[in-house]
């Protein structure tokens, strides 16, 4: 069996708002394809949070996992503070 690995990524808390859920954002630099300069783009994903040990500004890591509920595939792997 090939054991694969799961994506991660690290995220910034924005809504902590659920129980056992938050939701953060990822920040990505994308070229514009006509003047070259580098745009801010983001994607805002809902994680699994078991202990509930996020807070709002919280930096994290965050990994792929099987889809727990419709829009949670993500986990909390580490607080990073």
């Amino acid at each position: 069996m090939e054991n694969k690995t799961k994506k991660m990524i690290t995220a910034k808390v924005i809504k902590t708002e659920m129980n056992k859920s938050a939701v953060v954002s990822v920040e990505r630099l994308v070229k514009h394809p006509v003047n070259g300069k580098y745009i801010k783009r983001s994607t805002k994903y809902h994680i699994h949070d078991e202990n509930n040990k996020c807070s709002v500004g919280d930096v994290i890591k965050i990994k792929q996992c099987r889809p727990i509920s419709k829009t949670k595939t993500w986990v909390l792997v580490e607080d990073q503070g």
